[in-house]
């Protein structure tokens, strides 16, 4: 019997007694003041919050951005927000996107407990686009921002293929002699406009 198999037959031997899963109806965290919870957290990860009264307001915030206004290259999925001059439609090849400068995106809800936004790329042809940006921003109605992440798990729904992911702060990493180093695979900045 050969090594994999040996441990293998070791595993099947070893029985477990059942247990009951953890009941998940309870009393969960919530905030008093959830945008401020939202923007300490935020920028505790190096992201950036900026709560705007309006999609004219987040025209007004990007412009007081000077990675936005040095950007060559920009795509914006939210209507009637950003100057954008790169049109996803019209590109095949998710690599013509590798020195896309500002990314301008509409996230679907924002979680006080962590800084977290959910963007979901259904209906975005290149799902490569947070992550690929120099700079990002993320444009999230005010009224969905929620306390914790199992009122962001309830809201989750996957009825069909498609692709989300929970994004707090710019890319980081701390693995290279202890150091945080921002933007060290993917955008370098991450404003969320809180928009009311």
């Amino acid at each position: 019997m050969d090594s994999k198999a040996a441990i293998l037959a070791a595993i099947r031997k070893r029985t477990l007694e059942p247990r009951a899963l953890p009941d998940l109806e309870q009393a969960w965290i919530t905030y008093e003041d959830r945008a401020a919870q939202f923007s300490e957290l935020l920028e505790s990860v190096g992201g950036r919050c900026a709560p705007v009264e309006g999609l004219g307001a987040v025209q007004s915030g990007l412009e007081e951005l000077e990675a936005y206004r040095e950007a060559r290259r920009i795509v914006s999925l939210v209507e009637g927000v950003g100057r954008a001059n790169v049109d996803l439609e019209t590109i095949e090849d998710p690599h013509a996107l590798e020195d896309l400068d500002f990314a301008v995106l509409p996230g679907q809800f924002a979680v006080a407990e962590n800084g977290a936004v959910w963007f979901s790329a259904g209906g975005v042809k290149h799902r490569v686009v947070p992550f690929i940006t120099q700079h990002l921003a993320l444009v999230v109605p005010a009224d969905q921002l929620l306390d914790n992440m199992h009122q962001a798990y309830d809201r989750l729904a996957f009825s069909e293929p498609g692709f989300g992911t929970f994004i707090s702060g710019p890319s980081k990493t701390a693995d290279i002699e202890q150091s945080l180093v921002i933007g060290a695979h993917g955008p370098r900045s991450l404003t969320v406009f809180l928009c009311r």
